[in-house]
């Protein structure tokens, strides 16, 4: 991983694998730039399971992954001025969302035009960010590092407030959690009982923008897609109940950012990589497992139904 991105180096250029993983992760937690990035990939993983599970639900997924890409024509305009990626990245973000969040979805046409919108947003915006990566004439390092995110490298203070903008998000999550689930099941119920569908959506395309520009900063614009939709679709795919559903997504999010981490601290190659990998590993493995279960509980072609019982026929 430090051979794939720029960032601190290690003591030892190609360490191996002992086997014994109270040893390893002893060594891995000895850079405190190690330590940092499990840090912030637990903060990113638990928020992105969070929010993505709800976006899955909302069948939302196409609009989440315009405010991801979004977010490089935002960082590569605060480049350009000079200022904070940060600020690019929310304020590109958080300006999409509105967008979006403006366009009716009730009905068929409601959805088509949403996504006509969606697309014309991304592409236009898209095009933005390489002009302005043109004109700030920066390093393709820089570039790479908007695309596909750094782990390594990130402070004590990134940290922190990567944490502060998460307990506000997932705050507020909670806070509609109860009417957002019912606005996204059954909108035309939810409304006709007095639930703000309207407002809901526009909270949690707001809500779904900040995640999204938070996690960029260090998965990247195209990587934070894959923690954003992979473990929630996953948790979907086990399990309707909303509590287990974001249960099982946490956990998968965690698993999947941690095992990464690990695994990329002795490869040469991206974590970013390394994530994608083992999500769509998970994703796949639960899609098979749920075929293979559905083709069991078929009944054999040709074969006849069971004679009822003779004792259940008298009664």
């Amino acid at each position: 991983m430090v051979r794939a991105e720029a960032g601190p180096v290690r003591a030892d250029a190609d360490p191996a694998w002992s086997w014994n993983p109270i040893t390893d992760l002893q060594e891995i937690w000895s850079y405190p730039f190690m330590v940092n990035a499990f840090r912030a990939g637990t903060v990113v993983a638990v928020l992105a399971a969070a929010i993505g599970w709800f976006m899955v639900l909302r069948r939302q997924s196409f609009a989440g992954h315009t405010l991801a890409v979004v977010g490089f024509p935002g960082a590569a305009g605060a480049t350009l001025l000079g200022v904070s990626a940060v600020y690019g990245y929310f304020a590109f973000c958080l300006a999409a969302a509105l967008v979006i969040a403006a366009v009716p979805r009730a009905g068929q046409g409601g959805r088509a035009e949403e996504s006509a919108l969606i697309g014309t947003v991304q592409a236009f915006l898209l095009g933005c960010g390489f002009l302005f990566i043109a004109l700030y004439r920066g390093s393709l390092s820089g570039t790479n590092e908007l695309l596909f995110g750094r782990f390594l490298g990130i402070t004590h203070g990134q940290v922190l407030l990567l944490t502060a903008v998460a307990v506000v998000v997932l705050a507020a999550l909670a806070i509609v959690g109860r009417p957002l689930l019912f606005a996204s099941v059954d909108p035309d119920v939810a409304a006709a009982r007095g639930v703000p569908v309207r407002a809901l959506s526009v909270v949690f395309l707001v809500l779904l923008g900040a995640a999204v520009a938070e996690a960029s900063q260090i998965t990247g614009t195209l990587l934070v897609f894959a923690l954003l939709v992979m473990p929630p679709a996953t948790a979907h795919e086990l399990t309707a109940r909303p509590g287990r559903g974001l249960a099982l997504a946490v956990a998968i999010g965690l698993t999947v950012t941690w095992l990464s981490l690990t695994v990329a601290y002795y490869s040469p190659y991206p974590i970013g990589f390394w994530v994608t990998s083992f999500a769509f590993g998970a994703y796949v493995l639960v899609r098979c497992g749920r075929a293979v279960r559905g083709r069991a509980r078929r009944p054999l072609r040709g074969s006849r139904p069971r004679p009822a019982h003779p004792a259940g026929e008298a009664r």
